[in-house]
């Protein structure tokens, strides 16, 4: 089972150990045109690792291989976010079967649900957090 982490529970485990990474999984579209969190504070960066290729949505098949390329090591805490929190799970699970001890789940990820309009963002998530975040 993947613990599931709220985004300020994620912010402050970034913030506090040096062996934390976070793993935005979405697409490159995703990050250009949407944001990326900014984690310039914790002195690292996300790393960028697409669970599905855009714009067939196929899985990645060389994600295990790029998350170790990024020098993510299976004793690291990783906390994996997309922008609802589905995609970040998939890929938590296939860390963790992969051999990855640490892996969580960043709740409601980067937007968060569907609103009463069918608007992202205002419910919950890293952005509706105030975490801080830049445009790509």
């Amino acid at each position: 089972m993947i613990e599931e982490l709220s985004p300020r529970q994620v912010w402050e485990a970034l913030m506090s150990n040096p062996d934390a990474a976070l793993c935005d999984v979405r697409t490159n579209a995703e990050w250009s045109f949407v944001g990326v969190p900014d984690l310039s504070q914790t002195g690292k960066q996300p790393v960028l690792i697409p669970w599905q290729v855009f714009p067939s949505m196929q899985s990645n098949p060389k994600f295990m291989e790029a998350l170790a390329q990024a020098h993510v090591h299976p004793t690291n805490h990783v906390y994996f976010l997309c922008r609802s929190g589905g995609r970040s799970m998939a890929a938590a699970q296939a860390a963790h079967a992969a051999g990855y001890k640490h892996v969580y789940n960043v709740k409601d990820g980067f937007e968060g649900p569907l609103d009463a309009r069918a608007h992202r963002g205002h419910i919950a998530g890293w952005k509706h957090e105030g975490l801080p975040w830049k445009q790509g």
